[in-house]
């Protein structure tokens, strides 16, 4: 069994802060950018312009 300490970190590209390799990225980690969902939807919503209402 491997300590935390030796699993590969990233990185996230929202909030900055370091993230460890979890097994459910075992496949797919080249790829992975975001620590959480909540990182990943806030980038996808500042990527997004913003509809504005006009009266």
């Amino acid at each position: 069994m491997q300590r935390k300490q030796d699993l590969p970190q990233k990185d996230c590209v929202q909030c900055q802060r370091p993230f460890t390799w979890r097994k459910k990225w075992a496949r797919c980690w080249n790829e992975v950018r975001y620590c959480s969902e909540r990182c990943r939807r806030e980038a996808k919503q500042q990527s997004t312009p913003r509809r504005q209402v006009h009266d």
